[in-house]
């Protein structure tokens, strides 16, 4: 018996809700810009597109979805994404350690 959810090519039937494309907003708290990318797109390419536009160095930057660190191999199929999901952009922090300076008191 053939499975009546796809067409016989294979493809998704018409009025799936999920697809090929998305619209992801990205976002630093300062500006806002939507990308329109396909679900087995790298985000490595809008990564360094919103950073282009923004001019800063994406080395310098870190993407995050739900709270998650995204990388620039992951996909939306991957991380689960849905159409109108948002990117946040943080300022990557650089140290962070904590110095301990320690201070001898002589005996009297």
């Amino acid at each position: 018996m053939a499975d009546q959810d796809q067409s016989p090519n294979g493809a998704q039937p018409e009025g799936n809700p999920q697809s090929e494309h998305l619209n992801i907003k990205v976002t630093d708290n300062n500006n806002e810009v939507f990308f329109k990318i396909k679900r087995s797109t790298k985000l490595e390419k809008l990564m360094n597109a919103f950073c282009e536009r923004q001019g800063k160095d994406v080395k310098t930057v870190r993407f995050l979805f739900d709270g998650t660190r995204v990388t620039g191999q992951d996909t939306p199929d991957i991380l689960e994404m849905n159409d109108g999901d948002t990117l946040e952009v943080h300022q990557e922090q650089i140290g962070g350690s904590m110095m301990v300076y320690r201070r001898e008191w002589d005996e009297v």
